[in-house]
Order: C-alpha cells, then structure tokens, then sequence
C-alpha cells in the first residue's frame, strides 16, 4: 500500500494563494487516480480533485476555474495548486490514491489544513 505525505498547508487570506504537495512512497506512474479530497470542520469529507494516470482531469464545481490538480510521476509527487481562494475553502486537504479504476482509494494521507481567513 502506497504511503502518501501532504504538506503545504497553512493560514492565508481571502483571495490568496498555496500549493499543496502529496510526496508518494512508490511510484505513481502505475497508480491510475490520485486525487486530493478534503473535510471542512462539522462537514463530510468532499471531492476536490483528481488526476489519471493518462492525465485526465476532474474537479468539484466549487473550485474549478481555483484549482488545478498535476502530478510529476518522475518525483512521485501530485500537486494541488489553490488560487484565489476562498473562506468556504478552509478544510483538512487529504491526499488520495486508488491503484485501480474499478476499486475504490486505497491509500489515505494523514492530511493538511488549510485556512482562510482574514
């Protein structure tokens, strides 16, 4: 089971940028989707993004247009790059890998927080 590492996270205010990082134990190359999700405090844990191993993307509607999901197969490393972020954007961001399409994640980060506030 692949081990997975977030780092990146922290305190920014509206409007504001960061780029989270998922350093990966194994090579991602065979790994079909890595995605980050993340958990807002008193919520459920939510899809924000996901990458194939084809490099086909998928983001939930509240960021797309903010986000943008890439992975460096080379550094074992997938990356969520936040722009203009937003309040409703403060979470705890996990880390996601699911080795095969037709099993569900597999591996879990121990996650980043990520605040916005003024």
């Amino acid at each position: 089971q692949v081990q997975l590492v977030e780092s990146g996270g922290g305190l920014v205010q509206p409007g504001g940028s960061l780029r989270l990082s998922c350093a990966a134990s194994e090579s991602i190359g065979s790994i079909n989707t890595m995605g980050w999700y993340r958990q807002p405090p008193g919520k459920q844990r939510e899809l924000v993004a996901v990458i194939t191993s084809g490099g086909n993307t998928n983001y939930a509607d509240s960021v797309k247009g903010r986000f943008t999901i890439s992975r460096d197969n080379a550094k074992n490393t997938v990356y969520l790059q936040m722009n203009s972020l937003k309040p409703e954007d403060t979470a705890l961001y996990y880390c996601a890998a699911r080795r095969y399409p037709w099993r569900p994640v597999d591996s879990w980060g121990q996650g980043t927080q990520v605040t916005v506030s003024s």
